[in-house]
């Protein structure tokens, strides 16, 4: 006899049906974020709580001193604490950016950042409080003679808001700024995917900062001390470029602008878009300049989506973007990597999707950097160093595609290059094509990877030049050395030749020895 099943109906289904919170819905898959293993989910939550830090430094303009603790509780438990001297934050915006996920200011904004999503410190709060179910603690100072507000503060997940477990006023001796605290589990290592190794690549691609790192295993403190004194020149926001939209994103823009009709919308809504270009576009479009934007319909759109993706429009603004600068990665490798040679590019803008971006390289050679191992390859995305998912990366691709042996570096066939080789890449960009949620690599946009190769054919040629330098210097040494062991018997030869006085000898060998000297001079 078979069991009777209950079959639901779609009233039944219906009412099993509810709307799912970002917060749930990213408890549920934190690997998502970067947090899918404990070492990684300790290095990302320092690495999103510098992130904040620094932006907030530089938007400020003040200097960044950030100071990074690290207190082991037990084997797999830990308490992250970051502490920086920014401009704070107001007692009313820290619950929410804190305790709610998708909340910020830098996803609107059209300038570079180094958050996007407003996702980051957050979900470091999140996985703290699935893991120990300890909430994240805040305390934040916005002026000398303003009081410090401290917070402990839990996410519910279901309704993606902030809990307040605690909200008081406090004595801080700092006179600005924020110190975040996360209790966690993870797991310590040092090595290539570790926090030491973050923090060195974040004072590399940041040289105007000081860094501060107690790390749990050892009572020394680890300092990374500013090499440049001043702040990166600060990114301005754009409007969005025209050949950066999709027809969606065109519509919607033009259903929530006040601009009333087609040419203003056109001019004031997007940057680059001047009267001629605007008149232009709406000709290609077929549809009256003048023509309010409530009477415009789904057709007329469409036209205007390919008219201005016909119509030739200045690149965007580049105004909106800081770049470390050829001096600046020059400082920062120098002063973290010991090397025999340096060198620096920093391209011109290009665009991809309307959106403008630039490419950095930075190489250090030599020193005692490995002889027999892959260049060590060091990127960074808006100054924010990416560990993660290497091989996956458009930087990795261009970097494996250029031609090293042109540079006198041996390089095995789709692999890095072999030597005594660092190797660093950095895209500068408003809005960085992230291949994930956790920002780890960046997409494979035709664009971007060209520009990447042709930023690291500059700096190899120059590397190029310095190792066959080094190669004539070192064929020069061994020539010379030869000849200074055979120039006793060359005289000893003239001298049974010529028949040469004792004084005569003396006077050839010396001016063997002056020859000698000029030809080494002139190499």
């Amino acid at each position: 006899m078979q069991s009777k099943t209950n079959v639901l109906t779609a009233e039944d289904m219906a009412l099993m049906q509810r709307e799912i919170s970002v917060s749930e819905f990213f408890a549920k898959n934190r690997h998502l974020l970067g947090f899918d293993n404990p070492q990684k989910a300790l290095l990302m939550a320092v690495k999103e709580a510098c992130d904040n830090s620094l932006d907030a430094c530089e938007e400020a303009r003040i200097l960044p001193e950030l100071y990074i603790e690290i207190k082991q509780l037990g084997e797999d438990r830990f308490i992250v604490s970051v502490e920086d001297n920014g401009p704070g934050i107001v007692r009313d915006a820290i619950p929410n950016i804190f305790g709610k996920l998708l909340y910020g200011s830098k996803f609107h904004a059209m300038k570079q950042t180094r958050g996007q999503q407003g996702i980051g410190i957050s979900s470091a709060a999140l996985y703290g409080q699935l893991t120990t179910g300890k909430p994240i603690k805040i305390i934040s100072k916005t002026r000398k003679d303003k009081p410090a507000h401290y917070f402990e503060i839990h996410i519910d997940t279901n309704k993606n808001r902030p809990e307040i477990i605690k909200d008081e006023v406090v004595s801080w001796k700092k006179e600005h700024g924020t110190r975040v605290e996360i209790e966690l589990e993870g797991k310590f290592y040092r090595g290539k995917h570790s926090i030491d190794n973050y923090l060195r690549q974040t004072a590399i691609s940041n040289p105007h900062v000081k860094i501060t790192y107690q790390p749990p295993d050892t009572e020394e403190l680890v300092v990374y001390k500013r090499s440049v004194q001043e702040l990166p020149v600060e990114p301005l926001s754009i409007k969005p470029h025209p050949h950066g939209i999709e027809l969606g994103m065109l519509i919607s823009m033009a259903k929530n602008s006040s601009s009333g009709y087609l040419k203003r919308f056109l001019q004031t809504d997007f940057s680059r878009v001047s009267t001629k270009i605007a008149e232009e576009i709406a000709r290609r479009a077929n549809i009256d300049s003048k023509k309010k934007l409530s009477s415009i319909t789904r057709d007329d759109f469409d036209a205007l989506y390919r008219a201005i993706n016909l119509t030739k429009i200045m690149n965007p603004a580049t105004n909106c973007l800081s770049q470390i600068g050829e001096e600046g990665i020059l400082k920062g490798l120098k002063a973290v990597i010991e090397a025999d040679f340096y060198s620096a590019v920093s391209r011109s803008p290009a665009v991809y999707r309307g959106n403008p971006f630039i490419i950095e390289a930075g190489i250090a050679y030599g020193g005692k950097q490995p002889l027999e191992e892959p260049a060590e390859l060091l990127r960074f995305a808006n100054r924010a160093p990416l560990l993660y998912q290497q091989s996956g990366c458009a930087i990795t691709e261009a970097v494996i595609n250029t031609s090293w042996r042109n540079y006198n570096l041996a390089q095995p066939k789709d692999a890095m290059p072999i030597g005594p080789l660092t190797i660093l890449v950095h895209m500068a960009s408003i809005w960085v094509p992230f291949t994930s949620e956790s920002k780890e690599s960046i997409a494979h946009y035709p664009e971007i990877i060209k520009e990447v190769k042709l930023a690291l054919q500059e700096c190899g040629r120059k590397v190029g030049l310095h190792i066959r330098k080094k190669i004539r210097q070192a064929d020069e040494t061994k020539k010379r050395s030869y000849i200074e062991r055979y120039i006793p018997q060359i005289v000893i030869g003239l001298k049974e030749i010529l028949n040469l006085k004792e004084k005569e000898t003396n006077k050839t060998t010396k001016n063997l020895y002056v020859i000698l000297e000029k030809t080494r001079r002139r190499y």
